[in-house]
């Protein structure tokens, strides 16, 4: 079953880690090594079972061959997923262990931040291999990606309300962002600079107190941000929120956020042209986290890097101009952007009919 799963979804490899000591139960997914060595953030979950801890990787790593095609990168597509609690079942023995099985790859798959880990831990996994990002500056690292997410999303955003609304003026506009974790916040901060209205919710009340505190926020009840009438919709925690349960509660006339995998099935990405809504395609709008780590392979730079937040701008222009061209959905633009990019490139370097299957259909939680 697991072999059938990796052929229809085109992975090349999946590696499953345990090291009873350390208590690490862990998974790498690496999809597509068409562009370059995977590269993907490590997420710690309290999965419920195994099943869907595979499940998320294989989706999220698929993901990442796709973010990074359309972002420009000569990096290929991989994440890692640990089952535990980042709360309480953190350590460095896990975290170096985590090292260890990625050291064992020699380079074919580079692990950076996700949820429930942070540069703290990196320092870890990085005691024990080169192959990893977001590491600290003092390592020649970049640090935090979260900021460079927020603002390649800002970036992401004026694309949008371009295209939906022909200015770029965030100010005009009301949003609900959902998720106010490292990115989500700093997506409020950067709205608030620019004198925005925004309702924001979060499962943590002490990260909604101080969006409300710090930014002058409207706070929502978790389930109420789906009838918030706003302009804009900005998910920023998991993946999923947009499906057949609050589609229909939508008045957002914009889809645009942080978090992966938006989008609960491509017949929801459908229905979401039906009603008018613009969705801003999630993995092209949250790149800047992957674009400023990627950075750190060839020596960082910060110029550099919030330089090629900026194209992050383009790229959503073209995505909606390629939506147009062949009358599609955005969410199949994107795709038809990232996968012409491997096909060609693929050409390049493989030998003729290698990688022709990897993109048959999509994974959607």
């Amino acid at each position: 079953m697991l072999f059938e799963t990796l052929d229809t979804f085109g992975h090349e490899q999946v590696v499953f880690c345990h090291n009873k000591d350390a208590g690490l139960k862990a998974i790498i997914a690496i999809h597509n090594t068409v562009l370059g060595p995977a590269l993907g953030g490590t997420r710690m979950w309290p999965y419920e079972s195994e099943e869907d801890a595979l499940k998320d990787v294989l989706r999220l790593s698929r993901g990442m061959t796709y973010k990074n095609a359309v972002a420009g990168l000569n990096i290929g597509g991989g994440k890692a997923v640990i089952i535990g609690d980042p709360a309480k079942d953190k350590s460095e023995a896990l975290f170096r262990a985590f090292g260890q099985f990625v050291d064992s790859l020699g380079g074919r798959y580079i692990t950076a931040e996700d949820v429930g880990i942070d540069v703290n831990d990196m320092e870890f996994v990085y005691r024990e291999t080169q192959f990893v990002t977001g590491v600290h500056q003092i390592h020649g690292g970049s640090g935090d990606p979260s900021p460079f997410t927020a603002y390649g999303a800002l970036q992401g955003l004026m694309a949008t309300l371009n295209k939906k609304f022909g200015d770029e003026d965030v100010g005009k506009y009301s949003y609900a962002v959902q998720g106010l974790g490292h990115v989500g916040m700093e997506y409020v901060k950067l709205l608030k600079e620019r004198g925005a209205k925004i309702f924001v919710t979060d499962i943590h009340k002490d990260r909604v107190e101080k969006a409300v505190a710090d930014f002058g926020a409207e706070a929502v009840a978790p389930d109420a941000i789906y009838d918030v009438d706003a302009d804009v919709y900005s998910p920023c925690a998991l993946g999923g929120t947009v499906n057949e349960q609050t589609l229909p509660r939508f008045k957002f006339k914009v889809i645009c956020g942080a978090a992966n995998n938006q989008l609960s099935t491509d017949a929801i990405g459908d229905e979401v042209v039906r009603r008018g809504i613009l969705y801003a395609p999630d993995y092209a709008v949250n790149a800047g986290g992957v674009m400023n780590v990627a950075l750190e392979l060839d020596g960082y730079n910060r110029e550099r890097a919030m330089r090629m937040m900026r194209t992050i701008y383009h790229n959503l222009t073209r995505i909606y101009e390629i939506a147009d061209r062949d009358s599609i959905p955005t969410y199949k633009a994107a795709d038809r952007l990232a996968e012409e990019r491997i096909a060609a490139i693929g050409k390049l370097k493989l030998p003729m009919g290698r990688g022709q299957t990897r993109f048959q259909g999509r994974i959607r939680s």
